[in-house]
């Protein structure tokens, strides 16, 4: 069930995110859920082979290049969901910034931080 409500929180940020950034948008609330669930099937997948192979330029960039593959995983499921469009790149880091700090504070809300860090 908490999986359903993370999922839930996703969707409301991805809303949320776009409604807020001027440089992204999305059609409708179907679309939405699509960008969610493409977001954490590459979040799952994609990104832990991006961390992997940029190691040396995130040390070298103190950690900073972790916002520049975020936002390539926003950017490519921009390219994936029809009805998703952002602007561009910068748009893309910009909303997975955002969007982070939105589900960080939504989480928070709903208690769902302290069950998954007991998980």
């Amino acid at each position: 069930m908490k999986e359903v409500v993370r999922f839930l929180v996703n969707v409301v940020s991805v809303v949320s995110t776009a409604y807020i950034l001027p440089g992204c948008h999305i059609d409708n609330l179907w679309t939405a859920l699509v960008v969610s669930a493409v977001l954490g099937l590459l979040n799952f997948f994609v990104k832990p082979i991006l961390l992997f192979f940029s190691i040396p330029v995130t040390i070298i960039t103190l950690g900073l290049f972790l916002f520049v593959i975020n936002g390539f995983t926003v950017w490519l499921t921009h390219k994936l969901v029809p009805g998703f469009t952002i602007d561009s790149f910068g748009w893309a880091i910009l909303f997975s910034i955002v969007m982070t700090i939105i589900i960080s504070i939504s989480e928070s809300i709903l208690g769902l931080k302290k069950k998954r860090e007991e998980d």
